[in-house]
């Protein structure tokens, strides 16, 4: 039976559901129109993700590891880490040549070590032609001279989450579209007792989300596009004088929060306004029946895209991730299975829906998936693969974007200029210094 890509757009969780038992479970090879891959005899995986923010997505990837395992009889071990503590896990395993045979890695971590990643160019080759192509952004992190070193699996989205009665306490009938604006609704927030809580500590996806947006919406940037390092920039300074306005709106104590942090505090009631997934939002919906105090704030929640800065155009990183085999892997056959199983419809059809708007699809295909339009507050994440910008911009990815980003050459910058252990002139000298270590021209 022959899916094409217009069944693939049109599919619903229902529709796939009933197209499952025809089409995979009880075949041992599930030939996907003309690609195969036979598992080795006693093949066994393991593979190492990151800890779920909404929990429809680890269970849906868990009922999809599931109708593999039926499938194909190859038993798959799905392990999860703290978000921090994916990128030196994963670096570990490249180096030591033994772990997990599969792992969800972030941002452009498959360029820092590209040859211990199992070449996956056939795999990503064919989704791409038979699913629409791949959303640009994505790919480049999972690709390096023309081959795939892994599959982009999502994009994180980030975007505005607030509490729409404060910010009318505030005084403004809607929510600015401007920094100008926005930095002034910030202040009168903080007046009413509202204070914004934005991540300035090593949060793998809000540190980086939020400290590229500071910089991207001013004009600044790390590099030019030949790698050179140009963040002591006069741009630079506009975007780190800017931080600092917006830092003294802050509850205290964000220059040392993780990805958890902020979700933590806005469903306390504790913050205002945050920049986050949906998975904020998500928590709060989810378990409104049982707590009045999150029934209100789910209420009240509402969600939008980060302000345009001076550069006069939407500008954000957006967290992206790439499933990765290792080439140390005694089954590649299996992994590379596996992955072409996760990745065609319907367990991707499933895996997107079941999160609830958390994961952004990577291939186009599934961009009419039902979840974009089955909450209002879901279509501010709908586009993140589309409109995402690389890490590393203007220049190209590579090891030194990676390191320099793992370094958190970034968040550091701002983090001490706007808690005042250095000057904004300081903080910038001191990350060109850094990136220069890895940005070698």
């Amino acid at each position: 039976m022959k899916f094409t890509r217009r069944d693939v757009i049109r599919t619903t969780a229902g529709a796939a559901a009933g197209a499952l038992g025809s089409r995979f479970v009880g075949s041992s090879a599930f030939a996907q129109e003309g690609l195969t891959y036979k598992p080795e005899e006693g093949a066994k995986l393991r593979l190492l993700r990151w800890s779920p923010f909404v929990q429809g997505d680890e269970d849906q990837w868990l009922k999809n590891t599931k109708r593999f395992t039926e499938a194909t009889g190859v038993e798959v071990r799905v392990d999860k880490e703290s978000w921090e503590d994916i990128r030196p896990k994963a670096a570990v395993a490249a180096n030591v040549g033994s772990g997990p045979d599969l792992m969800f890695v972030w941002f452009d971590d498959p360029h820092q070590y590209p040859d211990k990643l199992l070449d996956v160019t056939e795999l990503g080759d064919y989704l791409g032609k038979k699913y629409g192509d791949w959303h640009d952004g994505p790919k480049q992190y999972a690709t390096r001279e023309g081959k795939f070193l892994g599959l982009p699996l999502a994009t994180i989205g980030n975007a505005i989450v607030y509490r729409e009665s404060w910010v009318k306490e505030a005084g403004f009938s809607e929510f600015p579209k401007d920094t100008a604006g926005f930095l002034e609704l910030c202040k009168a927030l903080k007046a009413k007792g509202h204070p914004a809580g934005f991540t300035h500590g090593h949060g793998v996806g809000d540190g980086n989300n939020y400290a590229h947006w500071l910089l991207w919406s001013h004009g600044g940037q790390m590099v030019d596009e030949k790698g050179k390092v140009t963040i002591n920039s006069p741009e630079t300074l506009k975007a780190i004088e800017y931080a600092q306005e917006l830092y003294k709106t802050f509850i205290p104590g964000t220059e040392s929060w993780l990805d958890v942090n902020n979700n933590r505090a806005f469903l306390a009631g504790e913050v205002s306004v945050i920049a986050n997934g949906i998975s904020a939002y998500n928590t709060a919906k989810v378990n409104k029946d049982n707590d009045p105090k999150l029934a209100e704030i789910a209420k009240d929640i509402r969600t939008t895209n980060l302000p345009i800065g001076p550069v006069g155009k939407s500008v954000e990183l957006f967290q992206v991730t790439t499933a990765v085999i290792f080439n140390y892997t005694p089954y590649p056959n299996a992994a590379k299975a596996y992955l072409q199983f996760m990745f065609e419809d319907p367990q991707m059809s499933d895996w997107i829906t079941s999160s609830a708007g958390y994961c952004c699809q990577t291939l186009k295909a599934f961009d009419n998936n039902p979840v974009w339009k089955a909450d209002p507050n879901n279509a501010a994440y709908a586009k993140a693969s589309a409109t995402l910008r690389p890490n590393g911009y203007a220049g190209p990815l590579g090891y030194a974007s990676a390191a320099t980003m793992a370094d958190y050459v970034l968040v550091d910058m701002f983090a001490k200029a706007v808690t005042g252990q250095a000057t904004p002139q300081e903080a910038m000298e001191e990350a060109e210094k850094r990136a220069n270590r890895y940005y070698r021209v």
